[in-house]
């Protein structure tokens, strides 16, 4: 379907008028101010959200550092223990000094270019291939506005967010007394890189014809930066650490921020963000409204017996992103795993952090809590994504993909409890790739795989009743108020993070902790398991599922 925009009086835009090249580029803008506003009123609430806790966790690393590590003497003692640990530069990169913003730089900063690329990634995508796919641009397009329009505010809106962080970071680092000139260089390493992503989503949102597909394309080539540059900065000397200039996340720290500026190197994200800008556009103008550029695979010619029921149908649709998630799962954590067996060593060049490790029982005591803190981030994370899965019953309702499936003799319930059920098996599935990788990479350097593989894959799995408490949250949302479900489902899983962050920094009661379920985990290896907080969590995530499909039963579809 190939869908034209009229730009003021008809055929005005059209090259048969006579319109100079120069008015059809401007006829093509048309609007992009005004869907630029629509843009920012629609993020109003996640944009700023996420410029501040990138900001905040950046510039409050700074800050803490600062306290723990008050000395040069001890700065020193870190920078030396974590630059001789290759698990550790996978994770973080490499160590240009020992001083606190270089400290900062390797901490946070290729971290901090993460979250700028995966916020500037899913506003593109959403302002212009998710808009598309949901039939909106067609609707907008048939008034005055240009054919480019929405590709425009997308991206503007994905740089504003960029550069506001590298703004407000090269103002809040100077007042945690860092350096004025390695601040602005950390601060416009991690705005770039939002930058670069940014041309990147425009590219991969021109390339199919589905939300899903495109943001697939972008994390999957925000993965394989990710893994080149930490391949590149975990190699030895003989090893290849070029591979580190090949990755937009390496670049951070190849501009050398506190360590001898390289401000040249900023012009490369630069280049790749005008480059997949103009590459984005230029594929915009040779595709049809609501197509790919990637040509659709032809499906078999006959389902296969999986596809009879509800549940083949949710896995042949999620099993693509599983795989995905499978896939960073394995990688993130067995780094993590690896990186367990220096930790204590390393928490340890801290004097205020040696006392308190002391306390609770020393370098063992310290390992295995380090690695019951992999274990809940892994349950955070899953739990992200078993509401994903639960929320794409609301996309297939919206989307008018459920009405055909609940003409046959499917059910309301057995449909939503075929998503339900992918959500599980796939949290599952996720939890186990992280305990059974981190505690291979840990056994392995430890010399004790095989009971570390056991030990890690009972603490991951000891998350579950909690992700599936989020999960039947957004199964409750879902039923009883379907409009408001991807804002409540996604806001529960934000308040969980922050409490799981930020709860214990900020001194919160323990009535407020106990509001997310992951404060009544066990807190494994090295702690206690209890059947009690188990047992309440799963009645409490059956609970809430019941509730949300009793609902669902009750209410119209669509």
């Amino acid at each position: 379907m190939t869908a034209t925009a009229r730009v003021g009086p008809a055929g005005a835009g059209a090259p048969g008028a006579g319109a100079s090249g120069t008015r059809a580029s401007w006829t093509g803008l048309a609007g992009t101010g005004e869907l630029a506003r629509l843009a920012f009123r629609r993020d109003r609430i996640a944009l700023p959200a996420g410029v501040y806790i990138i900001t905040a966790l950046v510039a409050g690393t700074a800050y803490t550092l600062r306290k723990l590590y008050a000395t040069a003497a001890a700065r020193a003692a870190l920078a030396a223990t974590a630059g001789t640990n290759p698990a550790l530069r996978f994770l973080y990169g490499r160590l240009d000094g020992s001083s606190l913003g270089s400290l900062t730089t390797w901490r946070y900063g290729m971290w901090a270019g993460i979250f700028a690329a995966l916020m500037a990634v899913f506003i593109v995508i959403r302002h212009t291939r998710t808009d598309e796919e949901a039939g909106r641009l067609e609707l907008v397009g048939s008034a005055a506005v240009g054919r480019q329009a929405a590709l425009t505010a997308g991206m503007a809106t994905a740089a504003a967010a960029s550069v506001a962080v590298a703004v407000l970071l090269s103002i809040a680092l100077p007042l945690v007394r860092l350096p004025a000139a390695g601040s602005v260089a950390l601060a416009l390493g991690i705005g770039c890189c939002g930058l670069a992503f940014t041309g990147i989503a425009g590219v991969a949102a021109q390339l199919t014809s589905s939300a899903r597909a495109a943001r697939g394309i972008a994390l999957a080539v925000l993965g394989v930066a990710f893994v080149l540059r930490g391949v590149g900065d975990s190699a030895g000397a003989a090893g290849p650490s070029w591979l580190s200039w090949a990755s937009p996340l390496g670049w951070i720290q190849a501009a050398r921020p506190f360590a001898g500026e390289r401000w040249w190197v900023l012009a490369l994200p630069l280049a790749v963000f005008a480059a997949g800008t103009g590459l984005a556009f230029a594929l915009a103008a040779r595709r049809d409204l609501g197509a790919g550029l990637l040509p659709d695979r032809p499906g078999r010619a006959t389902a296969s017996g999986l596809l009879r029921g509800p549940f083949g149908l949710a896995w042949r649709l999620q099993r693509g992103a599983l795989l995905g998630w499978a896939v960073g799962y394995a990688f993130t954590f067995a780094a993590s795993g690896a990186a367990a067996k220096g930790v204590g060593q390393l928490l340890g060049t801290s004097s205020a952090l040696e006392r308190a490790i002391s306390r609770i029982g020393g370098q063992a005591a310290i390992t295995n809590a380090y690695l019951a803190a992999i274990m809940t981030l892994a349950g955070l994370v899953a739990a992200a994504y078993a509401v994903s899965v639960i929320l794409r019953l609301r996309s297939e309702e919206t989307g008018d993909r459920a009405e055909p499936v609940l003409a046959t003799a499917t059910g309301r319930v057995r449909w939503a409890l075929s998503h339900v059920a992918v959500a599980v098996i796939g949290a599952a599935l996720l939890l186990a790739v992280a305990g059974v990788s981190a505690g291979l990479a840990y056994g392995l350097r430890a010399g004790s795989a095989g009971s570390q593989v056991t030990t890690m894959l009972g603490a991951a799995l000891g998350q579950l009743p909690s992700v599936l408490v989020l999960a039947a949250v957004a199964v409750a949302f879902f039923g009883s108020w379907p409009g408001a479900s991807v804002a409540g489902a996604w806001g529960a899983v934000g308040l969980v993070v922050l409490l799981a962050l930020f709860g214990q920094v900020l001194q919160l009661s323990h009535w407020v902790l106990d509001v997310s379920p992951f404060t009544h985990a066990p807190r494994l290896p090295g702690g206690t398991v209890s059947a009690a907080p188990l047992l309440w969590l799963g009645l409490v995530a059956l609970g809430l599922t019941a509730a949300g499909l009793a609902a669902l039963r009750r209410r119209d579809v669509g």
